[in-house]
């Protein structure tokens, strides 16, 4: 049952609005996101659930489940991401933040890192004047401004090349971006991983924020007003490359022994803001002192921040990242000082 997912693409394509479709057959949105991204396995999912999703897509159960494909995880170098939500290979990622949270610079980021490793990066220009955009452009091989531009560069790619495709949620609600996925993968043009950005900052009030994904990326405001970035939020970002079937057993184990220590250790420093460290129980004590240690390292300078940061960018492999994790976990760094752990690559 480990190896069930839920055809995303097809979903994508049949149902465009799915948050008021599952509202109308009365399904949570949140539910039927969670079920995307594989945060919630297909497995366990109650059958009226699954039956009713068959049913806003006009689908069979066997259209709607996939068994057994495997999902391939983009590596990226950037920490978090990698430890909680990789990007799954020719899905679509989104990207639910505020302005001012450091979407754009994440993006931008990733984009250097994909031009160096022989991706074709692809931007779709949003309508009107976003200066931010312009620290990434450097990183962007081709910029279209229509969805026909980037159906153009897309065929015109080489075979077999990857691509890596940046849009705003505009294209999103008119519905054209996933029309545009649908007739790349008629075509046999599957090796397309897109990013979808909401510059307007509206996404974060949806319940199923850009539709069906494989991967979201969920920003945190009390990270980004400490200037811990990237300020991904590491609870609630998620991805479908997480399901049992498709994650090295170590990575999974590691993942969530982190998750449920940043889960503790976020409520314990909303006590010792208040009232002090002398506001929490001796016990608890050492998991609040190494969730304050894992924050700290999970922060990341990026290359395309230097002229800002004055700090050379870091590329971390994803075995290192789950040796260190692993480290401050297990009680191996509580000699470290938070300081030492903040804007690093890996540990030395």
């Amino acid at each position: 049952m480990d190896n069930l997912k839920l055809n995303v693409s097809l979903l994508r394509q049949r149902v465009p609005n799915l948050t008021s479709a599952a509202k109308s057959v009365g399904l949570r949105p949140a539910t039927v996101s969670n079920l995307c991204t594989g945060k919630i396995p297909v497995g366990r999912a109650e059958v009226r659930t699954i039956a009713a999703l068959a049913a806003l897509a006009k689908c069979s159960l066997d259209e709607l489940i996939l068994r057994g494909d495997r999902i391939d995880m983009i590596e990226t170098g950037i920490k978090p991401l990698d430890l909680f939500a990789p990007i799954a290979k020719g899905g679509t990622v989104g990207l639910v933040a505020r302005p001012g949270m450091g979407q754009l610079v994440l993006l931008g980021e990733l984009f250097h890192h994909f031009k160096r490793d022989g991706y074709m990066t692809i931007l779709l220009k949003p309508e009107g004047e976003y200066p931010e955009l312009q620290d990434m452009l450097d990183d962007v091989e081709r910029v279209a401004y229509s969805i026909e531009e980037v159906y153009d560069v897309a065929v015109s790619t080489p075979p077999g090349k990857e691509m890596m495709l940046a849009a705003d949620r505009e294209h999103v609600l008119t519905g054209k971006i996933y029309e545009l996925q649908e007739r790349l993968q008629q075509e046999g043009h599957q090796h397309v991983t897109t990013f979808l950005v909401d510059l307007k900052g509206a996404v974060v009030d949806e319940d199923i924020p850009y539709g069906p994904l494989e991967t979201l990326w969920y920003f945190d405001a009390d990270l980004a007003a400490r200037h811990m970035f990237p300020a991904v939020n590491p609870i609630y970002s998620t991805s479908s490359v997480l399901e049992g079937a498709h994650l090295d057993q170590n990575h999974a184990s590691v993942q969530q022994r982190a998750q449920k220590l940043l889960r503790r250790y976020r409520e314990l420093r909303s006590l010792v803001q208040v009232r002090g460290l002398q506001a929490i129980p001796a016990s608890e004590t050492e998991v609040y002192q190494r969730g304050e240690r894992l924050e700290a390292y999970l922060t990341q300078p990026f290359y395309i921040a230097k002229a800002y940061s004055g700090r050379e960018g870091e590329r971390v492999p994803l075995q290192d990242t789950l040796h260190d994790v692993q480290a401050i976990l297990n009680g191996s760094m509580d000699h470290r000082d938070v300081e030492s752990l903040t804007w690093i690559g890996k540990i030395n």
